[in-house]
């Protein structure tokens, strides 16, 4: 009998031991999880993804990807480092912008004076005889609440062809802000107001100036290196598989800007339409990620958008090498026990 008891304790001691061990391991895989995003790096249907930092953390800021009835509401996430993602729910909502109806759509924020602006297109209009555009909202705190700013749209007409969507809040290392809009094939760039209520024309009475390259749909980005303008741009169609970045390169905010060609599109063993983008810097270091959406593999709901990030790399003429989309996202390192 004491013989049997001391093997069924040998028994479960070594089972203790053999469970502390899995348990180790497996705490150890969740850690080295946890170093990498993924993609995509967080739940739900997101698309028209712009990043942004604020006071030490990143932000995204998508379009909820749903019917346009449905699109009455953005959501915002944020991160400490790019992997772990929390979420804000209904940062701006169309109960506090009174025009806006449907189809809110691509938001841009930028910061200013204490204040967080955020622009936003809404209600799809085909016309000029219908209420919607593009409108701004503002608030104290980068997670909201966001209440309308002007009472009205900011851009509520077609101009030089435009369908005013897409909008991006460009400032320039002189303190210039630039709104870039435009889908239907038609970018235009105007210069914003310093209270951002309106527009400063141009020196030759142009207000909305077209700065339209060839293949250019929607989705328009610009970001600045090395004194060069590098303007981003989605081709092909949103809901096929075509969907891509491509870019040209200027030394002026307003062109000309010539095609160089496509940095992002899709991987037909990753995902399909991999477009609409924004680009981030990490602070203080030379790693760049492009923030996009695509669409899962054999999916058919046109809806069905996941918002994903990749390491953008450039080579030493400064052009933008093409893209990898991956499944891994944002790799960081494990740090030093």
């Amino acid at each position: 009998m004491l013989t049997i008891t001391l093997v069924m304790n040998k028994l479960i001691f070594g089972s203790f031991l053999l469970g502390v061990f899995i348990s180790g391991c497996s705490n150890t895989n969740r850690g080295t999880a946890k170093l990498s995003s993924r993609n995509p790096v967080f739940e739900g249907w997101y698309a028209d993804p712009e990043g942004a930092i604020f006071n030490g953390q990143y932000w995204i800021y998508p379009t909820y990807s749903a019917p346009y009835n449905q699109q009455v509401f953005l959501d915002a996430f944020t991160s400490p480092d790019l992997v772990r993602w929390t979420k804000k729910s209904r940062i701006l909502d169309t109960s506090n912008v009174k025009w806006a109806k449907r189809a809110v759509w691509a938001p841009s924020i930028i910061e200013k004076g204490g204040k967080y602006y955020l622009f936003f297109g809404a209600n799809d209009i085909q016309n000029n005889n219908q209420l919607g555009g593009i409108g701004v909202a503002v608030a104290d705190d980068p997670a909201g609440p966001f209440i309308d700013y002007l009472g009205k749209p900011l851009v509520d007409k077609f101009h030089n062809g435009a369908q005013p969507i897409d909008q991006y809040v460009f400032k320039d290392t002189d303190g210039e802000y630039y709104l870039i809009y435009g889908g239907w094939r038609h970018c235009n760039i105007a210069r914003l107001k310093s209270d951002f209520t309106g527009f400063v024309p141009f020196k030759d009475g142009t207000v909305f100036k077209e700065i339209t390259p060839k293949g250019y749909v929607e989705g328009p980005f610009m970001f600045k290196k090395k004194n060069k303008y590098y303007f981003m741009w989605s081709e092909g169609g949103w809901t096929g598989p075509d969907y891509s970045v491509a870019y040209a390169i200027s030394n002026s905010p307003v062109g000309p800007f010539e095609r160089i060609g496509k940095i992002l599109q899709q991987d037909s063993l990753v995902a399909t339409g991999a477009g609409h983008h924004s680009v981030i810097q990490v602070p203080n270091t030379k790693k760049w990620y492009i923030i996009y959406h695509r669409r899962p593999l054999k999916e058919t709901n046109a809806n069905h958008r996941v918002t994903c990030i990749d390491e953008m790399t450039f080579d030493r003429k400064g052009f933008i090498k093409p893209v990898r989309i991956s499944t891994t996202g944002v790799q960081l390192k494990a740090r030093k026990k």
